[in-house]
């Protein structure tokens, strides 16, 4: 497992309204091909570093993968973090020593709370077809969680011009559950469509990857893969200057919130 440092890189802009962002173009990403794995990261993993896109607060990894047909990773370990993966493309094989073995298709979500510890593999559930994903770490509120696995469908009508619940820290909420005060959401919005994020916590903030299409954050345009990130403010508003699906992640942004 990546030796976790914690450092906040933030090129900090500042709006009218005091809002701090951050711009991380797509092709500034950290870039890894392995032949059956071509790999693009928002910040540093395995053999890829840059000190100065160590984490956005509690998010740790975001990683653009794309895995060749038949090939995938072999059993490994995790412990104390929250991962989440969305398939884009493809389906997912997984295998965990908690007894799970299941296909991930795209339009489902798998989120697991590596806690005490886990071991699984992960493979490209077809023999012809690339599989795409992202994965994302999320550093939890505590260590020494139980382990647990889930997994769902996504609403897909849920995402139109609407940012759709993925993941939230509560068990009773739509979608999952993660050991802390994170938020996972997705929207698709059609051209010419302007949508809202509204924070849930005063003390976190977001990353947002636009996944396709192209938008407009204030006077910021971003195209497909580019990522922005706003903290100390309240809502981040989306114009969409052609069909686009947007990932917004908020997670805490204090030290003291994650492990």
């Amino acid at each position: 497992m990546v030796n976790i440092c914690i450092s906040l890189y933030y090129m900090i802009n500042k709006t009218s309204q005091d809002m701090r962002t951050i711009i991380h173009k797509s092709d500034e990403r950290g870039r890894a091909d392995h032949g059956w794995l071509k790999a693009k990261h928002s910040f540093s993993f395995a053999q890829w570093f840059n000190p100065e896109k160590m984490n956005f607060g509690a998010l740790r990894v975001l990683n653009d993968d794309k895995v060749a047909p038949g090939t995938g990773f072999g059993t490994h370990p995790h412990n104390n973090m929250e991962i989440i993966t969305i398939p884009l493309k493809g389906k997912v094989l997984h295998k965990d020593n908690m007894g799970h073995g299941e296909e991930i298709k795209t339009g489902e979500i798998q989120v697991m709370s590596a806690g005490t510890g886990i071991t699984h593999s992960e493979y490209n559930g077809s023999s012809t077809e690339d599989l795409e994903l992202f994965q994302i770490w999320i550093m939890p509120n505590k260590h020494g969680a139980t382990p647990r696995y889930d997994q769902f469908s996504i609403d897909m009508s849920g995402m139109q011009n609407n940012f759709l619940q993925l993941v939230s820290p509560n068990k009773d909420d739509s979608g999952s559950w993660i050991n802390q005060d994170a938020w996972i959401h997705m929207a698709e919005i059609e051209a010419g469509q302007e949508i809202e994020y509204a924070f849930k916590e005063k003390k976190n903030g977001a990353y947002s990857m636009l996944v396709e299409g192209k938008v407009r954050i204030g006077d910021e345009t971003l195209n497909k893969r580019d990522a922005f990130g706003a903290w100390e403010t309240e809502k981040v508003s989306f114009f969409a200057e052609e069909k686009s699906k947007v990932l917004v992640i908020e997670v805490p942004m204090e030290k003291e919130s994650y492990a």
